[in-house]
This record gives structure tokens, sequence and C-alpha cells, in this order.
């Protein structure tokens, strides 16, 4: 679908207008927000809607480019893949996502916590497992982009990435689909809710808790 968020259409105007090519460096933060009129939090949000799309991506401490990021950085996490175990994995998340949840609570703006809400309850009528999983991957996605933090979102980009690769294989399911009291609804429903009342602690301890569920059910103690 294509974007209508007047930062996101003057970012990709920009990058047309100069013919911009794969690889090629944008300006630094500062130029943007100057050239295009926006404020730091708006261009960062465009950003990160162009690097979702895959039109950009960053590297920290070097810059924004256009394009696809280098094939390194896959081969990279292809390796980490081959490496680690579902159990860490898991304990990986219990790390990184409690954190997530509660720097969303913090800075979370108005747009940020309708498209929470919309990713929860995508999730919660999921028809089949396959789309459930999507669905939920959507709505921890949306709490991360909610940090207004790239960085956070680079981070549980690809932690997610490995999670599915290295747990998705482990899981046995007994249903077709996610049943009506599946208990990772109450709990995205309480995450979301600590987000949307902008309360750190909880929402971390919400997201710590669900997080804890989901390896309790997948493996036990974790």
């Amino acid at each position: 679908m294509v974007q209508t968020d007047p930062p996101v259409d003057a970012l990709r105007a920009l990058i047309e207008s100069r013919r911009y090519a794969p690889g090629d460096r944008l300006p630094a933060e500062r130029a943007l927000i100057g050239e295009l009129g926006v404020s730091r939090s708006r261009l960062r949000r465009a950003l990160a809607v162009l690097e979702n799309e895959g039109a950009i991506w960053r590297h920290v401490g070097k810059g924004t480019f256009v394009g696809a990021p280098p094939a390194v950085a896959a081969d990279d996490i292809e390796n980490l893949i081959r490496q680690i175990n579902p159990v860490r994995t898991m304990r990986a998340r219990l790390a990184i996502e409690p954190a997530i949840a509660r720097e969303a609570a913090i800075n979370a703006s108005a747009d940020a916590l309708r498209r929470i809400d919309e990713a929860r309850r995508a999730a919660a009528a999921a028809r089949d497992w396959a789309e459930y999983d999507k669905r939920d991957d959507a709505f921890h996605r949306s709490i991360a982009e909610a940090t207004d933090n790239l960085l956070l979102v680079s981070l549980f980009d690809r932690l997610n990435r490995v999670r599915r690769a290295v747990v998705a294989s482990t899981v046995v399911r007994a249903t077709e689909g996610p049943p009506n009291d599946h208990t990772s609804f109450a709990e995205h429903a309480e995450i979301a809710a600590a987000i949307d009342a902008h309360d750190p602690a909880r929402a971390q301890d919400a997201m710590r808790r669900h997080i804890g569920s989901v390896a309790a059910r997948q493996f036990g103690e974790v």
C-alpha cells in the first residue's frame, strides 16, 4: 500500500529527484530535517517506513543508504542461526523485548498506539497458525517501532528473524489455529494497555511475563 504520510512522500521525492543509486548515502538527519521541513521524530518515522519497505538501510555511525543492505548482513544472520539453539534464542527475547516495551511506553505517539492496537486485533482474529505467526510478528514489531529508535527496531528485526528460523521447527501445535482462549491474546492486550497508559514498568513486566509464558509452553522453564 502506498504511504500517504507527507514526510514519507517528501523523503521519497527527495531520493527520486536526486537520482540516488543503490548504495548512495543520504544527507545527515540534521540536513534532511531542514530540507524537508519536518521534526526529528517525524523524519525518523519516515526513515523507519522506508527502511521497512527495503528502500533504504541504516548503519549506526556511518549513515543512511539507498537500497537494500549488503548481502554480508544476511550472511551474518545465517551463521548466527546455525550456531544458536531455541532456548538461548528465547532467553535473548527475555533480555531484549521487555526493554523494548518499556521504551515504547515512554515514547509511543498516538499513531504508534493505533498501529499497536490494530496489530493486536489482527493477531486475535487470525484463522490459522500461519496467519497468527505473521500477525504476531507485526504486533511485536509495532511495539519496536513505537520506541522511535531505529537501532531498537533493527535489533528486534534481527532477533525475530533468528527466532522464527530457530524456534519454528521445534513448535508442535495440536490445533489448526489459535483457540479463542489462547493465552497470548490476553497477554497482548495487557502489553498494549500498559504502553497506551505510558507506564514503562508495567509494559516491561507485561512483556516479560508474555515471553516467559510463550517459552514455558514451548520448552518449559528457560
